[in-house]
């Protein structure tokens, strides 16, 4: 779904025939749409995976969270998590965002379960120090944020953002991934970490 002011990717991913669905990354006003479809599909939202603090990925999430929601986020963002007014410099202009707590915090090397398949938890700071991708590894998938996207990269020049270190993150955690990759990013349509590795003009491979 691309939601919010600026076409926000987000996923919500669910097993045809299942009852419990997750939803990674809840951009501002997301509730309505997503709310729809799980009353369409009868489902249930029992997770909320967010890639990173940033307000166009998580100013959704505390309309749809409840205490039967798991709510998954790195450390290094929790400022912009619990404190999402300190995003207002770089925010559309007289939007408030709501604080959303963290149930779960996850860091480089852990592992969560999606439907039933291990998901590789992956820390790629540079766009901002708690962007993490989440790496379904038995259907070749990875969420990334705001990491890569097709042929572009994340912003390195907002509050928290360093280049090297972001292209240091997609050489290291996105370019050694199988080329057969697909990434779902934050903007923008899919791409493939083949098509990356062997394109992409602002970070080439090692």
């Amino acid at each position: 779904m691309e939601l919010g002011p600026i076409g926000t990717n987000a996923y919500l991913v669910w097993e045809e025939g299942g009852k419990d669905a997750i939803l990674i990354d809840a951009p501002p006003e997301s509730k309505v749409e997503v709310i729809s479809i799980l009353e369409r599909e009868s489902l249930t939202l029992t997770e909320i995976w967010l890639t990173h603090g940033h307000w166009d990925h998580m100013a959704g999430a505390a309309e749809l969270a409840s205490t039967s929601v798991a709510v998954v986020g790195h450390l290094a963002d929790q400022m912009l998590f619990e404190k999402p007014a300190v995003m207002s410099t770089f925010a559309m202009p007289g939007m408030e965002f709501q604080p959303i707590a963290i149930t779960q915090w996850v860091d480089e090397g852990d592992t969560l379960e999606l439907l039933g398949r291990k998901v590789s938890v992956h820390h790629c700071p540079g766009h901002c120090p708690g962007n993490v991708i989440f790496f379904v590894e038995s259907e070749k998938i990875c969420f990334v944020g705001d990491v890569i996207f097709a042929q572009s990269v994340g912003r390195a020049d907002l509050p928290g953002g360093d280049f090297p270190t972001l292209e240091s993150s997609i050489q290291k955690k996105i370019y050694t991934l199988p080329e057969e990759t697909e990434i779902f990013p934050g903007h923008g349509p899919n791409t493939t970490v083949g098509d990356e590795r062997r394109g992409n003009p602002f970070v080439r491979p090692e």
